[in-house]
């Protein structure tokens, strides 16, 4: 299994990577991406001989049969969850150990609530009918959908039971209430002329406030419904309770909050800190600022600095913290944040991330300037797919020899 959700296989001299498969199995595969050199992609079409962890999808658009044209959003539906954990825990210990440098047994723990119906937010592409569907692997094609069955029960009622406009997105969230809010992203063409015949994108809310609330470490939120929050609806809670034991903010200590969102990492750092200790949350999403701030009025010692991460840490006003938190996007932070983080030299950065690659690149990063890590925690907060969420503990190897 190689991260990205697809086995490697090799055939004539060349590495193919297959997808809807097992380590172990033997598959007619289609070759479906060729663009010459030492790799194609490809998809399996037929069970030759199966692998133990192989079993029958819960979703008819995931199933073998129907040869390439299935839905692209999950990567696992033929695997036995316990196997999905063993794999993506195999994954996560390779990139470690090939792009950091770090031996470190990985484990892969699950989420309360089963393998289905925890998707809380997703983003649905509209055909040429105004039908819903999601797209194909690699593919603007879209294939519709009635239903989805790790999405959040009743989410998709209304929505896949109308028309849409052909060629839009159409954007879900349920949040943490219940309530489900509906919003039609369409692009249309501009009329040539001084615009150039640039396209031009508009939103329309169909159904709800637009405010999702929702409910993490004993705290209320409001939240943009597409703005950022957990997918799984367990996920902010167990992840709050994993960041606040790694950071362990001394009382009246000093934090950053990197990549912070609309709080909640801020919001335990916080109370950990004190009346006297200090936070700096930095992230550059105008609307998650907006709602950070009035999620965390009653934290005067959380501050809220809207900007990229590396400029204002580097700011010479900035002062130095005790701690970091840093959740950065998928690519990871890179070696500039990395650089500005480590200057301050903190005694402890905890990183959050989704993508095992990104991270073990940042983790050899930290290792180069003088931190190691001293503890991992794996999470299953998307099943059915290959993504998994890593939390990571990289200390001073100075200040904590």
């Amino acid at each position: 299994m190689a991260h990205g959700g697809h086995c490697v296989a090799r055939y004539e001299g060349r590495v193919v990577f297959v997808r809807h498969t097992l380590p172990g199995e033997t598959v007619d595969a289609l070759v479906t991406e060729d663009r010459g050199g030492g790799f194609c992609r490809a998809d399996a079409v037929a069970v030759v001989e199966a692998a133990a962890g192989r079993v029958e999808p819960s979703c008819p658009l995931a199933d073998i049969a129907r040869g390439t044209d299935r839905c692209g959003g999950c990567d696992w539906q033929h695997v036995d969850p316990a196997v999905q954990r063993e794999l993506k825990a195999a994954v996560v210990a390779e990139q470690l150990t090939r792009l950091a440098g770090v031996e470190y047994p990985v484990e892969v723990s699950p989420l309360p609530g089963g393998p289905l119906r925890w998707r809380s937010r997703v983003r649905l592409a509209v055909d040429d009918d105004g039908a819903v569907g999601f797209r194909a692997h690699r593919s603007h094609r879209v294939i519709p959908v009635r239903d989805c069955p790790i999405t959040m029960e009743g989410a998709l009622d209304e929505v896949a039971s109308r028309s849409w406009t052909p060629g839009a997105e159409v954007a879900v969230t349920r949040d943490g209430s219940g309530e489900v809010h509906v919003t039609e992203h369409s692009v249309r063409p501009r009329r040539s002329g001084r615009g150039g015949g640039r396209p031009t994108r508009s939103a329309r809310k169909v159904r709800g406030t637009g405010i999702a609330h929702e409910t993490a470490v004993g705290r209320e939120w409001g939240v943009r419904s597409e703005g950022f929050w957990q997918v799984h609806p367990e996920a902010a809670d167990r992840f709050a309770e994993v960041v606040a034991r790694m950071a362990d903010v001394p009382s009246g200590g000093r934090a950053w909050d990197l990549y912070g969102g609309v709080g909640l990492f801020a919001a335990v750092l916080g109370q950990q800190a004190g009346p006297s200790g200090d936070v700096l949350l930095v992230e550059s999403g105008e609307s998650a600022v907006r709602d950070a701030e009035a999620n965390l009025a009653d934290l005067p010692q959380v501050r809220v600095r809207s900007g990229r991460v590396e400029r204002v840490v580097t700011e010479p006003t900035v002062p130095a913290p005790h701690v970091v938190v840093l959740d950065p996007p998928r690519k990871g932070a890179g070696s500039e944040v990395v650089d500005a983080i480590s200057r301050a030299r903190p005694s402890r950065v905890v990183h959050v991330a989704c993508d095992p690659a990104s991270l073990a690149r940042d983790i050899g990063l930290f290792r180069e300037r003088g931190y190691r890590l001293s503890r991992l925690e794996s999470f299953d907060a998307f099943p059915m797919t290959q993504h998994v969420e890593c939390i990571a503990l990289l200390e001073d190897t100075e200040r904590n020899s």
